[in-house]
């Protein structure tokens, strides 16, 4: 009687780095960019073209993903390409599409948080007081001193928007707990004739 002859797999360890940890890298990363984006947007001259071709980028980017043949994807992939196109042709009409396009995108988001429920929706209601309160403003900068003044205002609005979502990134990405990956599994003999294979491994055959 002899023993037949066994194979095992030959344990290999997981390479690279854990999806937690990239997460929390590409979380941290995304928050160094919008604060970067932020600082660009107030202390620059032609600020409000770099907020505007990163909205259309991201909005852009986000129809992309949710599928760009259909309508709301194909929608945002047209609204981001147009808010590229508008940045990279002149700084007043930059700002006068942010003058626009900060209140709806407040108001967007605000809607969007409503009607998740729960903890999600006081968060929309706030949004959509801050939304109201900014509207207001700009709309109270526009007619008391002027178009010029108004879309400043709208620039640094969308600045600060895009700080407290970066610093919100940042945040997350710094407390995210990272999940140790998983060992992996002990090899197991294979299967073979004349054998009863079991958890003291393979045995022979009585």
């Amino acid at each position: 009687m002899g023993h037949a002859s066994t194979t095992t797999a030959p344990a290999t360890a997981r390479a690279g780095r854990s999806p937690a940890a990239t997460g929390r890298t590409a979380s941290i990363a995304a928050g160094l960019l919008l604060l970067g984006l932020a600082v660009a947007g107030v202390a620059w001259s032609g600020g409000a073209r770099v907020l505007l071709a990163a909205a259309g980028l991201a909005v852009g980017a986000a129809g992309a993903r949710a599928g760009g043949r259909s309508p709301a994807g194909a929608t945002a992939v047209a609204g981001g390409l147009a808010a590229l196109a508008v940045a990279a042709l002149s700084e007043p009409l930059s700002a006068g599409v942010l003058l626009v396009a900060v209140p709806a995108g407040l108001l967007a988001g605000a809607l969007a948080l409503l009607r998740r429920g729960g903890e999600a929706r006081r968060g929309g209601q706030a949004a959509l007081v801050w939304c109201a309160l900014v509207t207001g403003l700009l709309a109270a900068a526009w007619l008391g001193s002027g178009w010029e003044r108004a879309t400043g205002g709208a620039t640094v609005v969308a600045a600060l928007v895009a700080a407290l979502l970066g610093v919100v990134l940042l945040v997350g990405g710094a407390t995210r707990r990272a999940v140790p990956d998983q060992p992996a599994p002990a090899p197991r003999p294979a299967a073979c004739a004349g054998c009863a294979c079991g958890a003291g491994g393979c045995l022979p055959r009585a």
